[in-house]
């Protein structure tokens, strides 16, 4: 087959190109070669022709049904997406030395981001997805998970330490701070030597429980935790954090911040005694709030609290004989204040909705004898928080019932009132910092959200051996740490505010910034491509499947892996790198096929799990 072009220019001055595709047969006659035009291919679509060329030049074709096969699809980009997160931070190599163990613990690690669910669940879900053709995870066995689980509890003083140093250290925190909560998650089954009643914070009454401590740096990172027994008192807890900052870690001059209920009196006299014993290496401070009896101490009549502080501004520095060496700072916050004064009258309005059908019995005559009218309202009156606003007067015929306005005006005058107590001097802290500090609280509670709830589904806890509960909560943690990044990373994408602004008062209220409220009612970015949610984002992210493809008809051929097209706007920066060429045996299934492959799995970002 031969192409002719002929090039020339019209009378008209018009440059005119012209193609000639002829197919011509040649042979040799008394020593000459001779050639004859079978035909004129010029009125072919020059796709056909191409389509000849190539036939007639000994490439081979098959039917287009039988070009390829897609022998297997699995979900890939949300797999990819979190695993490159991993190795950004180091957390293989954070995790252990290369093996076995770590890769299901790689994997329990990822899949509790992904996709949380009891250990057999995840067993199935890593035979459904990338993760585990790559951490070759698909055919592991129940004791194997075990296993690694205990391994990883055994390494866990060794990965919490490397995490102090990262993000608890001097040069990676130069407030010196770290934050302390706790919080707790109910159990299943009742042979868990941890398994305890206490005060539920999931509102689970019926349930055993355990507790659990979170420590983190200032901007909320999970840096440890530890499991305690469900009945653990919070001051319990802190002193085991003060010994892990302390004794574990070799923190020195470190500030503790703590709500409360974790930082009372008795344990700062303890860190205080500590502080000043020889044998200790360095001071511990602290910073927490006073209880609501303590505050009204200070606005007794006399005392330093008085509502004139607030005239001018919502902060204020104070000082009284029962701290001493401490800083008190005092803060209102209005918006907290109308917010608690709201309540309080729904309660209290809710507390004689529900007396008054007992006070009308009793006006009726149908609810006689002050024992048996002092039993039902007694227990009406304890319905809701606020027996201690009324008054009571019960007879064997009547009953008034009547609200104590001078308690509750004293306790309305110090709504959106608290004070902060630390010893942290002047030049180290301001009384702005003090509070921002106390405030980044809400960052651990955070966490929690994450931990139970919003991403990682630490309950409900079916263990029952004691190491395996420490050994869930761990994989719980150092999934949050990794969610922790993973959100920071994607908050382009989602509608997490990138850059909340600094508000100039410290004791007001958090706000968005404008370009968050923006993304939040446009559903878009500034460059008009779609936002989600971030677990909307991460299903988002599965729709992106990695295929084994198989070219021809023959079954013995290679499977050749090849990624589904992204989506135009949803994450350029996980795309997967430009890809090397294939191996020869995969060039050769180009020319037989017509068709464009891709590298194998060793080459893809998910596959190198033995780099640390």
């Amino acid at each position: 087959m031969t192409t002719h072009r002929r090039h020339y220019v019209g009378k008209d001055g018009v440059a005119r190109d012209y193609e000639t595709h002829l197919l011509r047969r040649s042979w040799r006659e008394n020593g000459k070669v001779r050639n004859e035009t079978v035909a004129n291919l010029s009125h072919l679509p020059a796709e056909l022709i191409e389509v000849i060329r190539a036939r007639l030049a000994g490439q081979a074709f098959i039917p287009a049904d039988q070009a390829a096969t897609i022998t297997r699809s699995l979900p890939h980009g949300h797999v990819a997406a979190v695993w490159a997160q991993a190795r950004a931070l180091g957390l293989p190599g954070l995790l252990g030395p290369p093996g076995r163990a770590r890769d299901l613990a790689m994997g329990l690690i990822i899949a509790r981001v992904l996709a949380p669910g009891s250990k057999l669940a995840t067993i199935s879900w890593w035979a459904d997805t990338t993760l585990g053709v790559d951490l070759d995870l698909a055919g592991a066995s129940t004791d194997e998970v075990y296993a690694a689980m205990d391994w990883l509890l055994g390494r866990q003083d060794a990965i919490e330490k490397q995490l102090a140093r990262r993000h608890l250290a001097a040069d990676a925190n130069p407030a010196r701070m770290a934050l302390f909560d706790l919080s707790s998650s109910w159990m299943e089954g009742s042979h868990c030597p941890l398994a305890r009643r206490g005060y539920s914070r999931d509102g689970k009454k019926n349930r055993t429980q355990i507790e659990y401590g979170l420590l983190t740096d200032p901007a909320g990172r999970p840096v440890a935790i530890r499991v305690f027994p469900g009945n653990t008192a919070d001051p319990t807890a802190f002193i085991e954090a003060v010994t892990l900052v302390r004794d574990t870690f070799k923190l020195t001059e470190m500030v503790m911040v703590g709500d409360r209920g974790m930082i009372t009196t008795a344990r700062i006299t303890a860190i205080r005694h500590t502080n000043t014993d020889p044998a200790t290496r360095a001071d511990l401070g602290w910073i927490t709030a006073l209880r609501a009896p303590a505050i009204k101490t200070l606005a007794a009549e006399g005392g330093p609290l008085q509502p004139t502080l607030f005239d001018e501004h919502n902060l204020a520095e104070i000082s009284h004989p029962d701290y001493p060496g401490e800083r008190l700072i005092a803060c209102r916050n209005p918006f907290l204040a109308t917010e608690r004064a709201r309540k309080r009258e729904d309660l209290l309005t809710a507390t004689e909705t529900a007396l008054a059908p007992t006070q009308r019995a009793v006006a009726e005559g149908r609810l006689a004898g002050a024992d048996t009218i002092g039993l039902r309202v007694g227990k009406l009156l304890n319905k809701y928080p606020m027996a201690k606003h009324f008054d009571l007067t019960i007879t064997d015929t009547t009953v008034v019932i009547t609200r104590k306005t001078s308690q509750i005006a004293a306790e309305a005058a110090l709504d959106g009132i608290y004070v902060l107590r630390t010893p942290t001097p002047a030049e180290t802290l301001t009384p702005a910092s003090i509070v921002q500090a106390y405030k980044n609280l809400a960052h651990v509670e955070r966490d929690f959200r994450s931990i139970k709830a919003t991403d990682l589904d630490l309950r409900p806890i079916y263990h029952r051996l004691e190491d395996r509960v420490r050994a869930h909560v761990l994989i719980v943690m150092l999934a949050a740490y990794l969610t922790w990044h993973l959100r920071a990373t994607l908050a382009p994408l989602t509608y997490t505010d990138e850059h909340p602004p600094t508000p100039a008062d410290p004791v007001a209220p958090a706000h968005r910034s404008p370009a968050a409220d923006r993304k939040a009612s446009r559903h878009t970015d500034d460059h008009d491509q779609p936002v989600r949610s971030f677990p909307a984002l991460l299903k988002h992210l599965a729709t992106l499947t990695r295929n084994d493809l198989r070219y021809g008809t023959d079954h013995t051929t290679p499977l050749v892996p090849t990624l589904a097209e992204p989506t135009p706007h949803p994450t350029p920066h996980l795309r997967p790198p430009k890809r090397p060429h294939p191996p020869n045996h995969q060039r050769q299934v180009d020319r037989t096929t017509n068709t464009q492959t891709s590298e194998p799995p060793a080459q893809q970002g998910v596959r190198h799990v033995n780099q640390p």
